[in-house]
């Protein structure tokens, strides 16, 4: 693709404007987006050729971006960032149209070869990915804000005893 627009949609400033210098310094002409209602106003104006969407935002889901950005341009290509990663939003990000689905914080150059990537080929696999432990821990954290930081109600849907979970709340994360 000759066009090299690109749109990040992420609430958290830092690493938008990180991510933003980056992807400039890789030849892409950066758009961003602090909400869902800015990046609709973006696609609506000018629809890029690329976007990293994050998933979980103040007003919404990137995810409800990307059929707006397939139906607009349909060669969009579109990777998807998220903290709190687990297969179903994998899944519907992909369905949605999504290109690649990757864990926050991601690599720049990982961003980078997802979005370029030619063909329907998986992407070759991550030089350091996420140990086990950490994966666990991810998990666990997710579903424990998901349930409003309530620990027995997090215990119940694990299927672990509130005291174990309680534990491992309280240690910090692990290391990669």
């Amino acid at each position: 693709m000759s066009d090299k627009t690109l749109m990040i949609l992420d609430d958290d400033a830092p690493l938008r404007n990180r991510l933003r210098r980056a992807m400039e310094s890789r030849g892409f002409n950066v758009l961003d987006a602090g909400s869902v209602s800015e990046g609709a106003e973006i696609v609506r104006k000018e629809a890029p050729a690329y976007a990293i969407l994050d998933m979980k935002l103040e007003d919404g889901s990137g995810l409800n971006l990307v059929h707006d950005l397939n139906k607009k341009r349909p060669d969009c290509k579109i990777v998807m960032l998220t903290g709190f990663g687990n297969i179903a939003t994998a899944v519907a990000a992909v369905k949605a149209g999504a290109l690649d689905y990757l864990p926050k914080p991601a690599d720049p150059d990982a961003i980078a070869a997802a979005l370029l990537q030619s063909g329907d080929g998986m992407p070759p696999p991550p030089q350091d990915p996420m140990s086990a432990d950490r994966v666990r821990w991810e998990h666990i954290q997710r579903v424990y804000e998901q349930c409003g930081r309530n620990v027995s109600e997090t215990a119940r849907r694990l299927r672990m005893h509130r005291r174990t979970l309680q534990r491992i709340l309280s240690k910090h994360a692990p290391r990669n």
